[in-house]
């Protein structure tokens, strides 16, 4: 259990997913936990979600009392947020943004030379502790507040250090791709329920299946192409399937979506 006192500057859904992610895995007593948000509704969904956090509507209160802050405000709000904080951040506070598309440079140059900061781009999935998160540091953290942010999203999940040129992508593949992995499963659903199960099995055995197969690309640590030929036997089932994914053009798709969701996060970066 780490020291620290937390505080998100924004108490939207994904703060309120990391915070009582890290509660779930013991690493920080709710109690810990400050949330300032303008929005009195996002402030009361916060409490409701992580039972025993301070919420409050002052970002200056927040960074009095916190040690570790998160800006966790959309990118275009990202300016009033860090004119909130503005004189209320100092040497002994570390800064990690989760928004997508905004550089450490100009979080820095909002806030004041000098300040230790990260980005971070986790997902949603820290709320279940299997976030897949990319973090990378700013010319001032020192090796601890990189430590820190490593066992903070460790704890959630996996997490990978990248250059920071690098985020863009991470945001497009891992940032976005739950909602790609969410409509995938209700495809499969739909495609169960049209071969005539109930749409409640349908929709727990597609997504064990994803699970699974995920499970299995982690921990054997095989390519994916060998783990697909174990599956795929010559004219049965799963080929026939396969067939039908590649003519349906589901590979393309896929690699236009995270594309496209890269390039939304490179435009927020230069807007």
């Amino acid at each position: 259990m780490i020291e620290d006192t937390l505080g998100f500057v924004g108490a939207g859904q994904m703060a309120r997913a990391l915070a009582s992610g890290f509660v779930a895995a013991e690493l920080v007593k709710s109690a810990a936990i400050w949330a300032s948000d303008p929005v009195e509704a996002a402030r009361d969904g916060f409490a409701a979600e992580v039972p025993g956090a301070t919420v409050v509507d002052d970002s200056s209160t927040l960074a009095h009392e916190s040690s570790v802050l998160f800006l966790a405000v959309k990118p275009q709000s990202m300016s009033v947020a860090l004119d909130s904080l503005r004189g209320h951040v100092s040497e002994r506070h570390l800064v990690i943004s989760i928004a997508a598309g905004v550089p450490l440079a100009r979080i820095a140059d909002g806030l004041g030379g000098g300040v230790r900061l990260a980005r971070v781009m986790p997902n949603t999935p820290c709320l279940v502790g299997q976030s897949a998160s990319g973090y990378c540091l700013g010319a001032s953290a020192t090796r601890q507040d990189g430590e820190l942010v490593a066992t903070l999203l460790s704890a959630v999940g996996k997490a990978f250090e990248v250059e920071e040129n690098d985020l863009d992508a991470v945001t497009g593949l891992s940032g976005s791709g739950p909602a790609f992995v969410y409509e995938f499963i209700e495809a499969m659903s739909d495609g169960g329920v049209s071969a005539g199960l109930s749409r409640e099995v349908a929709t727990q055995l597609a997504a064990q299946t994803v699970r699974g197969a995920a499970d299995m690309v982690i921990e054997t640590g095989l390519p994916t192409g060998t783990l697909r030929d174990r599956v795929t036997s010559p004219g049965g089932t799963t080929i026939a399937g396969l067939e039908a994914l590649e003519d349906a053009g589901l590979r393309s798709a896929v690699i236009a979506a995270v594309q496209a969701a890269t390039k939304r996060s490179i435009e927020l970066r230069n807007s």
